[in-house]
């Protein structure tokens, strides 16, 4: 005798009735609808959350490869070139306890950028309106996927923009936290800086990148001077949409000379998909 087919959604409980809470794993990948197994989780269910927790502390833990990044980068005919530097954190494991240390450079990562900047301002009486910083941050999986198209989309957006952006040499920091692209900006002397970093795993999104904007960016700066843009991924917020937002908020930082709170994005927004009517209700009528 085979088994009768259900509907996605539509999975029965223990007593054989469709269970309407499964409905929610369309829209979300958050833990919904999971059942139970008298007062515990389903056997199925707590495999996948040991799992997904494997998953999380791999991407805490996992050294970032930039040397594919990197040549990548410098394979573009008209891109800025990169960097490689490091933050003052010696290894992973004391990037993780010494969150101070990363967002300082070490001193050879800061003279090499002082050596550029010098250079630069030799060279040319332009300064640099933006630096792209990418750091590894708490998630080398999201430096990885993401990384790479999150650049394409964005250099590509900066050169189709009616306004031109001069760029300094991308920079590749080992062991970066946020606040670690405040000090490139500064040794730069770059009117702005955005930062990609691989954002805090969690159980559902252990590829999340984010990107943040500081104007006029000074070691020291604190969280309400910076914009952020999350869940840039696949999954989340698409690499073309993000771009579009990163350069709504860098157009107008530039325009009103400012970041943070006191900058809204005001970009227009899709509006949410409609749900429909209540599932918990669905079948029922109106007594």
């Amino acid at each position: 005798m085979t088994k009768p087919q259900t509907k996605p959604g539509t999975e029965p409980t223990s007593l054989g009735q469709p269970d309407p809470w499964h409905g929610l794993r369309r829209y979300t990948d958050a833990r919904v609808g999971q059942g139970r197994a008298g007062v515990s989780q389903t056997t199925r269910e707590w495999l996948a959350f040991q799992l997904d927790h494997a998953r999380a502390r791999d991407a805490i833990w996992q050294a970032v490869d930039f040397a594919p990044l990197q040549q990548r980068i410098e394979a573009l005919v008209d891109g800025p070139g990169c960097c490689q530097l490091s933050s003052a954190c010696a290894d992973r494991a004391s990037y993780l306890q010494r969150p101070d240390l990363g967002r300082q450079l070490s001193s050879a990562s800061g003279q090499q950028l002082e050596q550029l900047a010098k250079q630069h301002k030799d060279a040319t009486e332009s300064p640099f309106d933006l630096a792209i910083v990418v750091a590894d941050g708490l998630s080398a999986k999201a430096i990885e996927c993401n990384a790479w198209p999150m650049l394409q989309h964005l250099l590509s957006q900066l050169q189709a923009d009616a306004q031109s952006w001069h760029l300094a040499p991308i920079s590749l920091v080992q062991q970066g936290r946020v606040a670690v692209g405040d000090e490139i900006g500064q040794r730069l002397q770059a009117d702005a800086v955005l930062l990609l970093v691989g954002e805090r795993p969690g159980l559902s999104s252990p590829d999340s990148l984010g990107l943040y904007l500081t104007w006029h960016p000074r070691v020291g700066c604190t969280d309400e001077r910076r914009n952020c843009i999350s869940n840039v991924r696949p999954q989340g917020l698409d690499y073309r949409q993000a771009a579009l937002r990163a350069l709504y908020l860098l157009s107008e930082a530039r325009r009103r000379r400012l970041s943070g709170v006191e900058l809204k994005e005001q970009a227009e927004q899709a509006a949410p998909q409609a749900l429909g009517s209540n599932f918990l209700l669905a079948g029922k009528t109106k007594s």
